[in-house]
Order: C-alpha cells, then structure tokens, then sequence
C-alpha cells in the first residue's frame, strides 16, 4: 500500500491545505474516494488512517484532508495550534477547500492521475462534514456516490439564541471549549454573517432535495452529538437515498483519540465495509 501523508495542496483563503492519499498500485484505474473530517476534526483523527487504509485495499484511490481553517499548520497537522485560522473558518472557506480538492484530483498534472478514475468520484462526511459533502453534490457533476456518516441536517439552529447570540454579536467572538485539549476556541461574529449571506446555498435541506446520485446516510442509532433524527430527516428529503442506522454506534462509531487499536471498532468497521459495497454497486 502506498501512503502519501501531509501533501501540500494550495488554498483560495492563503492557507494551505494538508492532504493524504492512500491507495495500492495495482496498475489499474481506480474510483476516488474524498473524506471530509466535521467540526474540531482533523484528517489524523482517531482511526481514520485505518479508514482509508480499508478502502485502499478495497481499490479505492483515498483522500484525507485537513480543511484550511480547521486550526491545524503545516507543521502541526494535529490539534489546534492556529485558533486564529479556527476563529475565522466558515461554511463557504469549507466549500471552497472541498472544491480546491476535486479540482487538484481531476486536473490534467495530477501527480497520480495514472492511478486514477476521475469519472467516479464519491465523497464521505463526518457529522458537520456532511452537511459539506451533500452540498458540494447537489453542486457539482463530478460527483458520483455521496455518503454521510453522522451528519448534521441543519447549520442555523446549532448557532446560539438568546442572550448568547446578543452576547456574540456585542462582543464579536465566542469560545468553545475543546473537550479534549481544554483550549478555548474562537468563533467570530464572521461566521454567523458569513452564514446569513448564503443561506439558501448552506440550506442542508434545500441541497439534499437536489441530489440525483446514489446517497447512503449512516447514523448511530445512539449519537448523543447528533441526533439520528437528523439523518432520518436527510433521508426524506435525498430522493435516491439509501439510510443505514448502526444499532448502539456513537457518534464517533466507538473510536476516540488518539486510537492506539492496529484495528478498526467493531462498528467503524461496519460502516466503511457498507460504504465501500455501495460505491461497488
């Protein structure tokens, strides 16, 4: 298996974005596959080299990525040592690295491109990811197979209400609080404008009801992050949709970081055996 790690890939926002690919050389053309990792994500996370490493021996050509504002440098690929890039990420500087992908993997001097079939292209998103994967679908032709693993259905009623949003508003910034590393994380007021300015585009709903590809949505059933009524919800409005809800699976499909396992869980190994059947179909 050949593993390529920390490619440097030119952003549209002046960062750069860090990518992986996996893939085995067999000689062969082989369909993409780009995972997008969700909210204090990074492409290192957890197992998901071991992720792509399953679909690299499946005949997969894998891409990874960290998104240009998701707080990781060059240097420090992991964690969060650039808040300032974090605080001022958004759904469109998302959408922007996504498409900076599917544009590098598909241009003409593509390093890879002999491994390659850039007439099958699929996309996987992880929780907030995937409210980005299922945008970039409804958009782009390119694109061939969406799958979502734990997304998000809606991106306006997760920003604060109340005195919270007065608060944000006044003073420009909130934090959150990084469970795992305890930092505080900055979110600036940008991110709800930038939000309110695209709304229509960052309508999860209104993108979901577009898409004509093949979509398979993979929920745990006891997600306490996100709830499974969301995919549900997906479900119902993705007219080609197939839902597959994992019995007792988290959010994070029984993983957490850093994963010291050579093995996959039990149900992270479900889902990316079910994803990989349904690009095979």
């Amino acid at each position: 298996m050949i593993k390529n790690k920390n490619i440097i890939v030119a952003g549209k926002h002046q960062k750069p974005i860090l990518t992986d690919v996996f893939y085995t050389d067999t000689g062969l053309q082989k369909p993409i596959v780009i995972f997008c990792h969700g909210y204090k994500g990074f492409k290192d996370w957890g197992a998901w080299d071991l992720v792509a490493e399953a679909f690299a021996k499946a005949g997969f050509f894998f891409i990874k990525f960290n998104f240009s504002h998701n707080g990781g440098t060059i240097k420090q690929p992991i964690d969060f040592p650039d808040l300032e890039a974090f605080g001022n990420n958004n759904y469109i500087k998302e959408l922007d690295d996504l498409d900076t992908i599917v544009n590098w993997v598909t241009s003409s001097d593509f390093k890879f491109k002999n491994d390659i079939n850039t007439s099958n292209i699929s996309l996987i998103g992880h929780s907030r990811g995937g409210g980005i994967v299922t945008i970039k679908a409804s958009e782009d032709k390119r694109i061939t197979t969406l799958i979502t693993w734990a997304s998000v259905s809606d991106y306006k009623n997760r920003f604060p209400k109340g005195e919270a949003f007065t608060h944000w508003q006044k003073k420009g910034v909130m934090y959150i609080e990084n469970g795992r590393t305890k930092q505080q994380m900055p979110h600036y007021y940008q991110f709800y404008t930038s939000f309110v300015e695209n709304e229509d585009r960052l309508t999860i709903a209104n993108a979901a009801k577009k898409i004509e590809i093949p979509h398979l949505i993979i929920h745990g059933t006891e997600d306490p992050t996100v709830d499974v009524q969301e995919s549900k919800d997906i479900h119902q409005w993705s007219i080609n949709s197939e839902i597959f809800l994992v019995e007792g699976a988290d959010h994070i499909f029984g993983v957490k970081h850093p994963w010291q396992s050579n093995n996959l869980s039990k149900h992270l190994k479900t889902i990316a055996q079910k994803s990989i059947d349904f690009i095979r179909l």
